[in-house]
């Protein structure tokens, strides 16, 4: 908040100056209102924080830079890369479900799965996305409907019933390949 020559408050004359400012803030967040008659499949980079029963009736988008696939990276450098996005995530349940996915995963994809891969995590801009098109709470966006997403989709279903309470310790990146 901006604040006048004596302070800002009532009766200071920065005040009137803090107020309209706060109005324009308000009429620009406004405007980027959007509808709830929008698809939820659609893949704008924007940030919100909807649930799936959310009405969307106050959701406030905001934009965000455009993903770029890294086409100058070597692989090992892809695949330390995206070990490190998998376990630091915006929830702790993608932390956990990531971390320990690419532990599995991760050193047998191929460089056209790391991309995939790559895409999958850091295109879609709300991590809760992630988390309900790998459980099948929702449906996920055909881009992003690959063989990735079935490796990812099954390896949530934990049909081994393992205990999944924490991301893995690193330790397993210094043994050697059996």
């Amino acid at each position: 908040m901006r604040v006048g020559k004596n302070g800002g408050g009532r009766g200071v004359p920065g005040f009137c100056a803090d107020v309209a400012f706060l109005f324009q803030m308000l009429a620009l967040s406004r405007r980027h209102l959007v509808s709830p008659s929008l698809s939820m499949t659609s893949c704008r980079r924007c940030y919100r924080g909807d649930s799936p029963n959310d009405s969307q009736k106050d959701m406030i988008e905001i934009p965000l830079p455009p993903w770029q696939e890294r086409t100058d990276e070597s692989i090992e450098t892809k695949r330390a890369r995206l070990l490190y996005e998998s376990r630091k995530r915006g929830m702790l349940e993608n932390c956990i479900l990531l971390s320990l996915f690419a532990k599995e995963h991760l050193q047998h994809m191929t460089e056209k799965q790391l991309n995939l891969y790559d895409r999958l995590i850091n295109e879609p801009s709300n991590d809760w996305d992630i988390y309900y098109w790998a459980t099948e709470a929702k449906p996920a966006p055909e881009i992003f409907e690959n063989e990735v997403m079935a490796l990812l989709r099954d390896f949530a279903k934990n049909k081994n019933k393992e205990q999944r309470l924490r991301a893995p310790d690193l330790e397993y990146l210094f043994e050697k390949p059996h």
